[in-house]
């Protein structure tokens, strides 16, 4: 069997359905973006997709995976990337796609940055640096680091990734100790000059409110 077929094989009918659908990047990034943020209100999570459109929530991670698997279910490759930054601020994770052999990204992001990436971008490298300027502390910190080689979660059953009714820690921890780059040297690092106010300004709109706010 294709890893598109084990795939198919453990959705249920509706959750193909839904895939079914998913057709194209633009209609995966449609899609999430109609999910609420996931707050995590009840503490930390790292749903499966088929919890994701059970639940109709998601952060990053668990969009990223979601759009991984539409992307396999569609016959392409379900491919992750990490964005690492300073331990004061988040990690970012994205799903990656190709067109026209150029490289594009879907993201689940509750800010008007790190955002989806049309397919215009030579490698992966150039993609990930597109994030660069937009990663910012509310100090002006520019706080990305590193970013990993692209991530093909065909190295796993879609049973273990796709469909599960646990917490995905194992998942993030195998992303976390992949193979990651540099963005830069340290010496150019120390050097950054901060983001103005006014990008931090606009750093701070959000899309869904936090119920706990």
């Amino acid at each position: 069997m294709t890893y598109r077929q084990r795939l198919k094989a453990v959705l249920s009918p509706p959750e193909r359905t839904v895939f079914a659908a998913l057709n194209s990047p633009k209609k995966i990034q449609d899609y999430l973006d109609t999910l609420p943020i996931n707050f995590e209100t009840a503490g930390e999570t790292y749903m499966s997709p088929r919890r994701v459109i059970r639940e109709h929530t998601a952060h990053c991670f668990e969009g990223a995976l979601l759009a991984a698997a539409a992307f396999s279910y569609h016959g392409q490759k379900p491919l992750l990337l990490d964005l690492v930054t300073i331990d004061r601020d988040e990690d970012h994770v994205v799903a990656l796609f190709r067109q026209n052999g150029l490289w594009g990204a879907i993201s689940k992001t509750n800010h008007p940055i790190l955002r989806y990436r049309d397919p215009v971008y030579k490698s992966v490298r150039e993609l990930a640096m597109s994030y660069f300027h937009e990663y910012m502390m509310d100090d002006g910190t520019k706080s990305l680091r590193r970013f990993s080689k692209a991530f093909d979660l065909r190295r796993y059953s879609p049973a273990l990734w796709a469909v599960a009714e646990e917490d995905l820690f194992w998942l993030v921890d195998a992303l976390d100790d992949s193979r990651h780059y540099d963005v830069a040297p340290r010496k150019v690092i120390a050097q950054l000059r901060k983001a103005s106010e006014v990008e931090v300004k606009a750093i701070n709109n959000t899309e869904w409110r936090d119920p706990r706010k």
